[in-house]
């Protein structure tokens, strides 16, 4: 189900392929950035360029045996450069190459959730004026309050997909930050050159203070921002969730042509899609909760994030992807019903005009 809405673009940023070739990219650009200061023979820079690649499979193996991925990964590349691969890594730690990977893997990330958000509102501002004059019940306590239009309702979502568009944007720019500042962040066997160099080459800015890591209030604030995408989408779904109640029926998501909505009702066509956001912004809330638990940390680093950030990262985007675009389909193909509106806006014979009597 969830790969039908993902976008395969998505999916590749999680990739172990994608991962080690951001990884080998940062290597490469260090020991560019040490010819250039004149610690790496130009040559040896060559012929690494020219040679360095790797093999997952390769990785995984020894893996098994020296319980450290960095280190399996420099042990696949070494095993194809040759002799000059003794130039990689110099005076670089393992979250040099690991949170700067993470970092332009979370930007591409975000670049694709924008391009849902941005899809998502021009969704919302189409119908926003094609319904903006299709009158409805306001509702508040779930009780008939006074009229409004559905367009009204769209225009909300619309300021609501709006500001997740600035919150994104701004959980980008927190999150667009490498780091090349070897053990503990000290610069003591790496130059700053180095990570100035690698940062500007992958339209990173260097993170001005670090130790062994980029701290992890940035990851928190990126997944806050994914959670309160996620408690966005969840409030339109409910609300068509709503609409679409039997003794409601103003509105329903789409039903396609073979779809079934029951293996025991025939008749039933239950708001499967939007139930569906709903459960899943539960687990990316969760996730915002689990990347604040890795702001603390031990000293100048520990690794108890590392675990956790395996699982909510890839998870929270992928979710985070699937959740708007099948939303957006849900929204640009939503049944709406006009007769409807207009029978239970005339239930309570008038009464929704009583502030009208006051006057």
């Amino acid at each position: 189900m969830i790969e039908r809405y993902t976008l395969p673009r998505m999916r590749q940023v999680w990739e172990p392929e994608n991962k080690f070739n951001k990884w080998l990219a940062i290597e490469i650009l260090a020991c560019e950035a040490l010819a250039e200061m004149g610690e790496v023979p130009g040559k040896a820079v060559a012929v690494i360029k020219e040679r360095a690649s790797f093999d997952i499979e390769r990785i995984h193996q020894i893996e098994l045996d020296v319980k450290h991925d960095v280190i399996a990964f420099l042990t696949s590349v070494s095993e194809r450069v040759g002799d000059e691969a003794k130039y990689l890594h110099m005076g670089l730690t393992s979250s040099d190459i690991l949170d700067t990977g993470l970092a332009l893997q979370l930007v591409d990330a975000a670049n694709i959730i924008l391009e849902d958000l941005k899809r998502l509102k021009g969704v919302l501002k189409e119908k926003a004026y094609a319904y903006k004059d299709t009158v409805m019940i306001g509702r508040s306590h779930g009780v008939h309050a006074e009229p409004i239009t559905l367009g009204l309702k769209m225009a909300l979502w619309y300021e609501d997909t709006r500001r997740n568009i600035d919150r994104m944007e701004r959980a980008k720019e927190a999150i667009g930050y490498g780091k090349l500042s070897g053990a503990v962040g000290t610069f003591a066997n790496i130059a700053p050159f180095v990570e100035e160099y690698v940062c500007s080459r992958l339209g990173l800015k260097p993170d001005p203070v670090s130790t062994q890591i980029i701290q992890r209030d940035r990851h928190a604030e990126y997944l806050c921002a994914l959670s309160l995408i996620a408690g966005t989408a969840e409030k339109h779904a409910t609300e068509i969730r709503h609409l679409q109640r039997t003794e409601v029926l103003e509105a329903e998501e789409p039903f396609t042509s073979g779809q079934k909505g029951s293996s025991a009702m025939p008749h039933k066509r239950n708001p499967v899609g939007c139930e569906n956001i709903t459960g899943l912004s539960r687990i990316v809330r969760s996730h915002c909760i689990a990347a604040m638990e890795n702001i603390p940390l031990w000293h100048e680093r520990d690794i108890s994030h590392s675990s956790v950030e395996r699982v909510i990262m890839p998870d929270s985007t992928i979710l985070i992807d699937y959740m708007l675009n099948r939303l957006i389909n849900i929204i640009k193909d939503l049944v709406v019903y006009p007769d409807n509106m207009a029978k239970n806006l005339n239930l309570t014979g008038g009464l929704i005009f009583s502030q009208r009597v006051l006057c």
